[in-house]
């Protein structure tokens, strides 16, 4: 079995990634990875429902891996960042195959879906820099000196973090706006996701588009069901 000299490896990688195809995968891939962490997300915050035990108990389990806890957070913010710097090359060579072949106007018409998904992701990025300061390294705030009792154990009080976070009106309605740009993009990306990574046929794509809106909406709704719930005193 002959191997590549690591040299002649790294030019590959780099003239895949490089490539219109690579470049797309990478947006795939990174997508795909985010569709999952989403839904894990989502379902982990949902515990808030089931009473403090529960959420504190998900909150402590995620604290208890120390440092790898940090990495994942980093790695989410890379592959955020994968995502979004990729999906710009992409438009950006997408707008310029088109001007030269149809003219400026069909490419101002036919890229602003991808320009508003430009848009959707960094706000969607900002939020989630926002969401750590704010829920994970408590800038401005003292929620890390909340603390519970969890069968004899003392956590972190995450409950109670949520309902105090969420309680501040402001928060609530940027994590609502940010959550409608986030399924927007979602609603799209997701089929566009399977169409990337070859999986959508002619027959295919009105069930992989029906997913994409789907999942969107599952998300939407999970989501801001914890600050509805919190504004609306449904939880306290």
């Amino acid at each position: 079995m002959e191997y590549l000299p690591m040299s002649a490896l790294t030019k590959s990688l780099s003239a895949f990634v490089c490539s219109s195809i690579g470049k797309k995968f990478l947006v795939a891939l990174t997508g795909a990875a985010l569709v999952i962490f989403i839904l894990g997300h989502m379902l982990g915050n949902l515990l808030i429902f089931l009473g403090p035990d529960a959420l504190n108990a998900y909150g402590h389990k995620l604290q208890s891996m120390g440092a790898l806890l940090w990495i994942a957070r980093i790695g989410l913010l890379v592959t955020v960042a994968i995502h979004i710097i990729f999906t710009i090359k992409l438009t950006r060579e997408n707008r310029v195959a088109r001007a030269n072949r149809y003219g400026y106007q069909a490419t101002i018409q036919a890229s602003k879906s991808s320009r508003y998904m430009i848009f959707s992701g960094l706000t969607v990025l900002a939020f989630i820099v926002y969401h750590i300061l704010h829920f994970t390294l408590h800038v401005g705030n003292n929620y890390g000196e909340l603390h519970a009792n969890l069968h004899g154990e003392t956590v972190h009080d995450v409950y109670t973090m949520v309902i105090h976070g969420f309680s501040w009106i402001p928060a609530s309605i940027f994590y609502i706006f940010a959550m409608g740009l986030l399924c927007s993009h979602l609603s799209h990306g997701v089929s566009s996701m399977f169409q990337t990574l070859g999986l959508a046929t002619a027959r295919t794509w009105p069930a992989f588009k029906g997913l994409g809106l789907a999942y969107a909406a599952l998300i939407f709704i999970g989501n801001c069901s914890i600050p509805l719930a919190v504004m609306l005193g449904w939880v306290k």
